[in-house]
């Protein structure tokens, strides 16, 4: 399959072609209106995404082994089947949802296409779980989606992470929809590294966060590769959405994330944060935009991006906007590109410190702070680990484990 040969046929041609349930329908007149992204797609400019749309695929349809194994807190995603799963959360698999009409992104619709079922959790009380997403299949297109309702007054945290050194060469088309009813709150935490030749996520995601609810959206990229999260948010009355991003990119990445955050309810609040440390010839993505509606009066809407360029060949692509209705709110948008602080430096080295241990300390100082932002020790403690296997080759501990005892010698000297 050619994903760019799909913008030329008709919504119904699409729906049989690709092989998708009639309740599909909204989705295929929405790929057909947007047409499969290309170098001229506002979304995906600086990604390059036009040889992942001419490449011919083959397509990964994922088939439940019905044997789900019980774990402790984790629910196991291989190549898109459940395969493990904890007491308390219940999964169901439906090929009906309440589509997102109006998310900019073209492969959000085509993801919906592709996948067969949608595998949806349905959170009924308070819980904290991990979402394991194993895949498997090498140069595959693997396609499916999650859909997460969390019921009224339940608190969940959900943190993600992402193991695909067996899929090189892959294109995962996945992503999630998030229903965050009244008066509840969701936290999620996507953890992924990558490597060059490793697969190609493009995640597409929705979050819709009813009166009086709260969602946290923290993600963190790491390692070279090409990957992209694009995201679509809604905020109803007094609802609230957190978002942190950080990226450390090396060697000839691109990773980054696009969204867009609409306050349609009154006395909705957002917050977006984005850090970006860009290596080698790294390229990094921040093109966000907040939307405040006519009816979403006394919004208060934070963004701001700021990036740290570690040599010239290194390109940050950082694009924040408002796109603004009314007057009554509060808003601000800005962002910061460049190099390490001199005087900062300076004040390090004048302290006896070698000017490369002194960087490296700037740089952990500026990532440390999105990560110990959380306030979960044991998520830190694997956030950090994950940075400093992207950063040095191997974590501190991994490190002291391996090194004969040098550390000590270094210490008593």
């Amino acid at each position: 399959m050619r994903p760019v040969l799909l913008g030329e046929m008709t919504p119904e041609t699409l729906v049989e072609e690709l092989g998708a349930a009639p309740s599909r329908a909204l989705a295929a007149r929405r790929l057909a209106e947007l047409g499969i992204p290309d170098s001229k797609s506002e979304a995906y400019r600086y990604f390059g995404v036009e040889p992942l749309m001419e490449k011919e695929w083959e397509l990964h349809r994922p088939e439940p082994t019905g044997e789900i194994a019980a774990s402790e807190r984790e629910i196991v995603l291989t190549d898109g089947v459940v395969t493990a799963l904890p007491e308390g959360v219940e999964v169901g698999c439906s090929d009906a949802i309440d589509l997102d009409a109006d998310h900019f992104d073209a492969l959000y619709y085509l993801g919906h296409l592709l996948s067969r079922e949608l595998i949806s959790l349905r959170f009924r009380k308070d819980v904290k779980v991990r979402i394991v997403h194993r895949l498997t299949r090498p140069g595959k297109l693997l396609a499916y989606r999650l859909a997460f309702y969390v019921d009224a007054n339940v608190r969940v945290s959900v943190e993600e992470r992402f193991e695909g050194e067996e899929a090189c060469g892959a294109l995962l088309l996945g992503g999630f929809d998030a229903f965050v009813s009244r008066d509840a709150s969701l936290r999620l935490v996507r953890d992924q590294s990558l490597r060059p030749g490793d697969y190609t996520p493009i995640l597409s995601q929705r979050i819709k966060v009813d009166a009086n609810a709260s969602c946290d959206l923290h993600s963190y990229d790491f390692g070279g590769g090409k990957g992209l999260q694009l995201l679509r948010v809604e905020l109803r009355e007094h609802a609230r959405i957190e978002a942190g991003h950080l990226l450390y990119a090396v060697e000839e990445a691109r990773r980054g994330i696009v969204s867009q955050i609409v306050h349609i309810g009154e006395h909705s609040h957002s917050n977006q944060l984005a850090k970006n440390i860009l290596a080698d010839k790294a390229r990094g993505i921040f093109d966000a935009l907040i939307k405040v509606e006519h009816s979403g009066k006394y919004t208060k809407a934070h963004q701001n991006s700021r990036a740290i360029l570690l040599n010239d060949g290194a390109y940050m692509a950082s694009k924040p906007q408002l796109e603004i209705y009314i007057d009554d709110l509060e808003a601000s948008h800005g962002s910061t590109t460049g190099q390490l602080d001199e005087k900062q430096l300076f004040y390090l080295r004048s302290r006896g410190i070698a000017k490369e241990e002194a960087r490296k300390m700037l740089i952990l100082a500026f990532a440390n702070e999105m990560i110990d932002s959380l306030g979960d020790e044991e998520l830190q403690d694997r956030l950090h680990a994950s940075f400093e296997r992207a950063y040095y080759g191997q974590t501190r501990l991994e490190c002291m484990e391996t090194c004969h005892g040098c550390e000590k010698i270094v210490l008593a000297e």
